[in-house]
């Protein structure tokens, strides 16, 4: 039997959280792998139909439902972005609990598989494997923000809390 033509693009897709070897086989199926048909990681996410809608009349938000797309891709990838919810210390993880609060499930599934398919896009064209960010990495990226988020949440559970620097 042939060797698959595809294994190092496949190698590559797999070290992303959630993305297994069927996954990838969809992916690479439905958007090939040269990077260099999408102009951008967006036109890529866009035709997939993973990028929000923004339909306004007379300045009034009436949906953000995302476009239209390849069904087999959105499939894949949806089953990758749930299997990415769920793992733990990773970055793909942390944000995904951090958007399930705000967006839903549905939602939340959504915007990670746009995050795949944009993270895809790059490991392609620059032909480098998942390097993750960690789960702390919006808690590093403002630790002021973190502080001030901690604080609010115990004082909304009635505590009142005085902070001193540690030495």
């Amino acid at each position: 039997m042939p060797a698959w033509p595809f294994t190092r693009q496949r190698e590559l897709l797999e070290t992303i959280p959630g993305v297994g070897r069927r996954t990838v086989e969809v992916m690479i199926a439905e958007i090939g792998t040269d990077a260099g048909r999408f102009p951008t990681a967006g036109n890529l996410a866009s035709w997939a139909g993973t990028t929000p809608g923004n339909y306004m009349s007379a300045g009034i938000s009436t949906s953000h439902r995302a476009g239209p797309g390849s069904r087999w891709l959105g499939a894949a990838l949806g089953l990758a972005a749930i299997s990415a919810g769920g793992s733990q210390n990773t970055y793909l993880g942390a944000g995904y609990r951090r958007l399930l609060p705000r967006l839903g499930n549905g939602g939340a599934i959504v915007a990670f598989q746009h995050d795949i398919l944009v993270t895809a896009w790059h490991m392609l064209s620059r032909n480098e494997p998942y390097r993750d960010l960690g789960a702390d990495h919006h808690e590093r990226l403002d630790p002021e923000r973190t502080r001030r988020n901690a604080l609010a949440q115990l004082q909304r559970l009635g505590y009142r809390v005085s902070l001193t620097p540690a030495a």
